[in-house]
This record gives C-alpha cells, sequence and structure tokens, in this order.
C-alpha cells in the first residue's frame, strides 16, 4: 500500500483512532488535500478498546445532557443506515432494583430516550416481568420487574479501520506506523517533521493542522507544537472482561450497581460474554493500560449481583482497557464527567490553524468531524458542503441487508461454508467480493490459521487495510486472537513477516 508523503497538503491529521479518520474523510470529501498520520495502527488505542456501543448514553439523562443524547441518538440512525454490516440493533434489559433507582424514574427516562430518537428505525422501550419473560432467563429469582429498550452494538475497530479507507477512497494519505514529531508554524503553513516506524524521516507543510490524539492531545499541544493547552483532560481508564457465554440470548443487560454506575453485558463473538465498564482516573501520562484485579473484581461482583450463575475471576479469558480522554469539566466523579466533545481552534487569519480535539465518543464520531470542519470552514473558503449524513461507509450498500446479502454471496460461491460467509460479511459487507475474488473452493483462500480466518483475507488487510502486524489482524481487523492457540496465532505473525520481507513462496 502506497503510503508516500506528499510535500504540501491542506489539512494534516494527526491521530488514527475514531475521531481523526472521521476527520480525515470529511475533509477529503469536502475537496481538501489530506494526509492522516498515526504513530501506531488505526484505532490501536481508546478507539478499539470502547464499550463497543453506539447508544445515546440513557444515563447521560440524569446528568441533564440531553443535547448529547439527542445528538448521539440521530448518529445512532445515522450509523444504522451507513454501516450495517458492523452495527447491529440490540435489545438491552435492565433489572428493576426499587433500592437503586425508583420504577418510575426509570420508566420517565426511557419514555424521554424514545422521544429524543424519534423511533426511526427501533423499537421503543417497555416495562416487562422478568419471572414470566424470556428476557428474565438467568436472573436471580428475586427480580421481578424489569425494563427493555433499544441501542445498537458496533465493531469499533473496524468502523475506524472503514472510515479511514473511505478518506482513502476519498483522496486522502493515510500513513500508519508515523509519528509526527514536530509543528512550527511557518509564514502561512506549518512545517512538520514525521518520522516513520523504519527510522526516516519526512519534512512536509501543512496549510491547518487537526490534533486529534485522544489521551495525548494536551501533550502533543505543549511538548511537539509549543503552544499553551486551552483546557486540562481528564483521563479515565474503562476496563472490560470476556468471560465464557453466561446465557444463551441475542439481547444485552444493562445493570445498576450499587455505586450508582451502569454496567454492559452482552454476548460477544458467539461463545463469550463482554462484561463492562469501569471508571477509574488515571494521574500522570497515557500509555499502555491493562485491567487491574480489583477492576476485574468490581466487574465481576457486580454480574453476580444478577445473574444465577456466579462468576469467579479465574473464568476471565480476556481483558482489555481503554484509555478515554474526557474533557475536565471539573466534575469530582469520573463517572460523571461529560462524554461531550470541546473543538478549539489556535489561529489567526494570517497564521495556519491548529484545531484540537478534547473529549468525545465513538457514537458521535461524524458529527464531531462535521463541526470540526465548520471551525476550519474560514480558511479554507472553498471547502465543500456537509456529505457524511447520508454517505455509506465501505461496504455498507448492501441491497436488502446483511442475511440476503450472505444469501447472494452463498450462490455465487456454494463451495464455501455459509459461517465463514457470514463471518466475512459482518466485516466487510458488499466489499467481499474483493476479499474471496473468484474463489470456487476453500483451497482457493490459501493456509487456514483457524476461527475463519484465511490467507487471503490477510492479503486484504494488509494490501487494502494498512494491516503491518499481526496484533493488527488478530485483535483489530478481526477478533481471531480470542479463538486462535498460541501456535496458530505465530503462524499468522509469520505469514505475515515472510510477506512483508518479500521472501512468500
Amino acid at each position: 500500500m502506497d503510503t508516500a508523503h506528499p510535500e504540501y497538503v491542506d489539512l494534516l491529521v494527526v491521530g488514527g483512532g475514531i475521531n481523526g479518520v472521521g476527520i480525515a474523510r470529511d475533509a477529503a470529501g469536502r475537496g481538501l488535500k489530506v494526509l492522516l498520520v498515526e504513530k501506531d495502527d488505526l484505532g490501536s488505542a481508546t478507539s478499539s478498546a470502547s464499550s463497543k456501543l453506539i447508544h445515546g448514553g440513557l444515563r447521560y439523562l440524569e446528568q441533564y445532557r440531553f443535547r448529547l443524547v439527542a445528538e448521539a441518538l440521530a448518529e445512532r440512525e445515522v450509523l444504522l443506515r451507513s454501516a450495517p454490516h458492523i452495527v447491529h440493533p440490540m435489545r438491552f434489559v435492565m433489572p428493576h432494583v426499587p433500592q437503586l433507582r425508583p420504577a418510575w424514574v426509570i420508566r420517565a427516562g426511557l419514555f424521554l430516550y424514545d422521544y429524543l430518537a424519534r423511533r426511526q428505525t427501533l423499537p421503543g422501550s417497555r416495562a416487562i416481568d422478568l419471572t414470566r419473560s424470556p428476557y428474565g432467563v438467568g436472573l436471580k429469582p428475586g427480580l421481578v420487574k424489569g425494563f427493555v429498550y433499544s441501542d445498537c452494538w458496533v465493531d469499533d475497530a473496524r468502523l475506524v479501520v472503514l472510515t479511514a479507507r473511505a478518506a482513502a477512497d476519498a483522496g486522502a494519505t493515510i500513513s500508519t506506523r508515523t509519528e509526527c514529531t514536530s509543528a512550527r508554524r511557518e509564514g502561512k503553513a506549518w512545517q512538520v517533521s514525521l518520522s516513520a516506524a523504519d527510522g526516516t524521516s519526512t519534512e512536509i507543510r501543512a496549510g491547518a493542522l487537526a490534533n486529534v490524539t485522544g489521551p495525548w492531545a494536551r501533550l502533543f499541544l505543549e511538548e511537539v507544537m509549543g503552544l499553551a493547552a486551552p483546557f486540562n483532560l481528564k483521563l479515565v481508564k474503562g476496563s472490560h472482561v470476556i468471560v465464557p457465554r453466561l446465557y444463551d440470548s441475542d439481547h444485552a443487560f444493562i445493570l445498576q450497581n450499587e455505586d450508582r454506575r451502569v454496567i454492559f453485558v452482552y454476548p460477544y463473538e458467539r461463545n463469550y460474554t463482554l462484561i463492562g465498564t469501569t471508571d477509574v482516573e488515571l494521574a500522570g501520562r497515557p500509555g499502555p493500560c491493562a485491567p487491574s484485579a480489583a477492576e476485574e473484581s468490581y466487574l465481576i461482583r457486580a454480574v453476580n449481583r444478577y445473574f444465577t450463575r456466579q462468576l469467579k475471576t479465574e473464568e476471565v479469558v480476556w481483558s482489555y482497557c481503554g484509555i478515554r480522554p474526557l474533557f475536565d469539566d471539573g466534575a469530582a466523579n469520573p463517572s460523571e464527567v461529560t462524554r461531550d466533545y470541546v473543538l478549539r481552534v489556535d489561529g489567526g487569519p494570517r497564521e495556519p490553524p491548529v484545531l484540537s480535539v478534547f473529549g468525545g465518543k465513538i457514537t458521535t464520531y461524524r458529527r464531531l468531524a462535521e463541526q470540526a470542519l465548520r471551525k476550519l470552514a474560514p480558511w479554507f473558503p472553498d471547502l465543500g458542503r456537509p456529505w457524511t449524513g447520508s454517505a455509506r461507509l465501505p461496504g455498507g450498500d448492501m441491497a436488502g441487508g446483511l442475511e440476503a446479502y450472505v444469501r447472494d454471496l452463498a450462490q455465487r460461491h456454494p463451495a464455501l461454508p455459509a459461517t465463514l460467509l457470514m463471518t466475512l460479511a459482518r466485516r466487510h459487507g458488499s466489499l467481499c467480493p474483493g476479499v474471496l475474488g473468484g474463489a470456487r473452493s476453500i483451497d482457493d483462500l490459501g493456509e487456514h490459521f483457524g476461527a475463519a480466518l484465511y490467507a487471503r483475507e490477510v492479503d486484504y488487510f494488509m494490501d487494502r487495510e494498512w494491516a503491518r502486524a499481526d496484533g493488527d489482524v488478530l485483535w483489530r481487523r478481526t477478533k481471531a486472537g480470542l479463538h486462535l492457540s498460541a501456535d496458530q496465532a505465530r503462524a499468522v505473525a509469520r505469514y505475515m513477516a515472510l510477506r512483508t520481507s518479500g521472501t512468500m513462496r
């Protein structure tokens, strides 16, 4: 994949998380010459470590964040239309515990949630009798009343990659494993130094710069650009655990905890259940993180208050955490810090601007990108109009929906297993022909590493989706790492290394 850097770009986007790729996509589609650089892999930090939900944020209603909830619910509809292969509706069940919140408060909140959502696509909320409803299976006998409502699940890492693919298709250059090491104003442009993973350096000029570095946004301004940060970030660690399948239905649970936080529980990767998340404020510099034993115990205890089957921390098969870069609004409780975003521009009419993104959530990334371009519009008088609201993400144009598309794939590839075709469709949507090519049999897909991952798809990830290391494939382009043995995972790494070195036979 060609990632040669142009000598001059209209907009340099620093940061390959969901907000960075969203801004790059929007800007390229409006006619700007765009370069996005990411020091690691796309979505390798917070954006692939979320709760993987596209939702309005029901609990934000308690904090009176009505605009944020309404905007997120509107974006939920946009994403359902634009990426039906990776965004899927899900029903959420909230068992009622009278000691935590009165039933009338929950019912009123759900009524408002439905109202703000305008009920365009998903079914509304309702009260349920957990002793008689299938939604109550597996819960402790003392839980009688509950509520059910709708939100969506998303493959967060693939949302990042497909948005980057859309940006590249619109003309943007995407350069991973490339760090922006300095940026200084020189006349009407930024003079920027870029350093690649192989040690090579490049100098470019940019008319504007977008600082979308997430948890590193403040440090990037101060240490790389030599500018004062206008606001502070509150870094909040959110951890999740994966356990063997806890119940046999497709719905999710939202559980009220004694500290008034909520915990999400839902089916994950067929054989597992995902539980999250925590809110732990971090001090110091951001960096790699892992869930603590205390966080894992907290999540397991929260689930055990509700379910008949009692989990043990030893049953955790995988865990992950992300650092949420939240705009510091002064809230003392990390759970109450706003998930809204703040955009700030440094630069006058005669000097190049830098736009910095503070905060945000995955659901509203497209809207954030529109607002970012609105902020930068004074420096680009010929900027095109907003366009992403009605545009499909790559693979999203599946006539008749996902299941109809898979049936069509099966007719075109009758020798391939139906489970494989569904797996590919849920990753690539209508881009599946580019992955499968003219495959007539399973042998045409090359080496099988396990978990429905074949060499031909790995090739596609490397050629079209910027995958460079085995972790890029096993944990972000797919979740095969959760299913493969150590030997199988090493086989993927070996295959990619041989292909990169050009010694593949």
